[in-house]
């Protein structure tokens, strides 16, 4: 790279991975967040009420794309970047702050919410003008390496979150961790602020928009303009699918299996923290390894392999992972069969918004305290008073179900007491014993499939639009499907798993839509390597359908 290339890539980079940093550090705290923000509730219901609150942020995404991703299109992509940046950092500072509902009641998570939402709009108004900037900035035949280094942060941010976590929870302890100490990472996020929003200050416009603005030719309704032929409505709708399409794996990559093995899996979250610390920070290479090679072979090779290999990992992986962490819970998943008999009448769908309804039948006392156990289990439809059959011994209903159930699961092998997990990182020297690496390998596999998606995904979308509309055709779609199914995949999975009796159930909704994604892809997204983006045209198509593009 030359040095104005380094700088402009730099402080794009810096600012990106400063807002995805600030983002993601709700997604690590999910199980804390819970109890500390819907402590009324039971376990499941802690967790899907707080991954439902990280979900808000991704729904409010499309809105900040429509608003912002404008006004990168009219006014410039700097102006953007800042407004965006002190936007996020401000809303992050705001969680810290946050009295618990213990506190202040019901008013703790609608505060909770409204920063999440803040962060949301912010987060989307970053990506638009990030990704249309740095792409106008680059060299053609490397432009899927340099928006690789800005697509990466988002690995690369998560991985310094839990870095932050991991040093503040070291310091001061778990106990005084789970006490106050969550609050420190966001607190401390005002200082890579001021430090962003100073190297953003010396950034110059995209070139390709101060000629823009020179010629006069900016578009004066870039929505309207976006959406103005036919073209481009099916080009948007192929960006939506792609954006979506990739979102399943990498988030069920990182949020879901991170709480997953935190909730599920009992492992502590010290150790859960060191481990997807490491991967995250393998998966930002592997970030720019994938958009280099999108540069070589195109965009459509890798991000089909991405999504390809995902599709078909996903369940043997998650089982190993299992088995890897806490084999003592797979066997008694395995072996063990749980049947809950129970009038349909007498079992909830155990979600409640406006926590005014109490879960008081045996149906569903029984299942709260297998969710709590992480005990698969399925349902058999009676007409008399509920019981759970574990292997060959019944367990009644009534007033002793609890401590009867408890006791039950625990003697056909289940773990009860908290201590089956086999991984635990105390050390240094532990992180690279042989079940923290097998672990750790397991769910680099994973992320790797990430970012072989992510990465070609990030620049296609950038090559297929013309540069007056360029941000908000972009950014429209990318956002809609990333908040609608990237965004609410992690609390969607949890509410599937705790309906249903299995973790295994809920996996099929990702791998499924991937699938369905790819075949779509294969036959609609036009290969992209070599655009020259100042000739993009979308309203003149050939015979075959495809975008006109001009190549070397």
């Amino acid at each position: 790279m030359k040095r104005q290339e380094l700088k402009i890539l730099g402080a794009s980079a810096v600012g990106t991975a400063f807002e995805w940093y600030d983002f993601f550090l709700y997604g690590a705290l999910v199980p804390i967040i819970g109890a500390k923000f819907f402590g009324q509730y039971g376990t499941a219901a802690q967790t899907v009420f707080a991954l439902l609150t990280f979900a808000v942020g991704f729904v409010f995404r499309p809105v900040g794309a429509l608003i912002f991703a404008r006004l990168t299109d009219l006014i410039g992509r700097k102006v953007v970047f800042m407004i965006t940046l002190v936007l996020m950092g401000v809303s992050t500072l705001l969680v810290g702050l946050l009295p618990t509902s213990e506190q202040i009641g019901v008013l703790a998570p609608i505060l909770l919410l409204t920063c999440r939402i803040l962060q949301g709009l912010a987060v989307s108004g970053e990506f638009g003008a990030a990704v249309t900037y740095v792409s106008e900035y680059a060299p053609r035949n490397q432009r899927g390496f340099f928006v690789g280094w800005l697509t990466g942060t988002t690995a690369l941010a998560l991985s310094l979150s839990l870095a932050v976590q991991i040093g503040v929870e070291a310091i001061v302890g778990s106990a005084a961790y789970s006490e106050w100490g969550w609050r420190v990472p966001f607190l401390i996020s005002v200082v890579p602020l001021a430090l962003s929003v100073w190297i953003r200050s010396k950034l110059d416009e995209s070139p390709l928009f101060m000629q823009m603005k020179a010629d006069g030719t900016r578009s004066k309704a870039p929505l309207r303009e976006a959406f103005g032929s036919w073209q481009r409505v099916r080009m948007i709708a192929i960006v939506f699918v792609m954006a979506s399409a990739q979102s399943f794996i990498g988030y069920l990559s990182t949020v879901y299996l991170l709480t997953t093995m935190k909730v599920n899996l009992k492992v502590d979250s010290f150790t859960v923290n060191c481990i997807f610390m490491g991967a995250m920070l393998f998966g930002f290479f592997l970030c720019v390894f994938a958009s280099w090679l999108s540069d070589r072979v195109g965009r459509r090779p890798v991000l089909f392999a991405g999504l390809g290999l995902a599709a078909l990992t996903v369940f043997p992986i998650t089982s190993a992972i299992t088995g890897a962490t806490n084999p003592a819970l797979e066997h008694a998943r395995s072996n063990v069969t749980v049947v809950i008999h129970a009038n349909p009448q007498d079992c909830s769908f155990q979600f409640d918004p406006t926590g005014t309804t109490k879960f008081t039948s045996d149906c569903d006392r029984a299942r709260k305290v297998l969710q709590a156990y992480s005990v698969e289990f399925s349902r058999a439809d009676v007409d008399g008073p509920t019981s759970v059959l574990v292997d060959q011994t019944e367990v009644a209903g009534g007033p002793t179900l609890e401590k009867d159930l408890v006791k039950a699961i625990g003697a056909a092998g289940y773990p009860i007491d908290g201590s089956a997990t086999t991984i635990k990182v105390s050390s240094v020297l532990d992180y690279f014993s042989w079940p923290v690496v097998k672990v750790s390998l397991l769910l680099l596999v994973l992320v790797a499939c990430a970012q072989l998606a992510q990465g070609p995904a990030s620049v296609a979308m950038a090559e297929v639009f013309p540069t007056r509309i360029r941000a908000t055709a972009l950014a429209v779609p990318y956002q809609l499907g990333v908040g609608v199914f990237g965004g609410l995949l992690p609390a969607t999975m949890v509410a599937i798993g705790s309906q249903s009796g299995s973790l295994t159930t809920a996996l099929w909704y990702p791998v499924v839509a991937m699938g369905i994604g790819l075949v779509i892809l294969l036959f609609t997204l036009p290969e992209t390597k070599g655009v020259a983006l100042s000739e993009v045209k979308l309203d003149e198509p050939d015979r075959a359908g495809n975008v006109p593009v001009t190549r070397h």
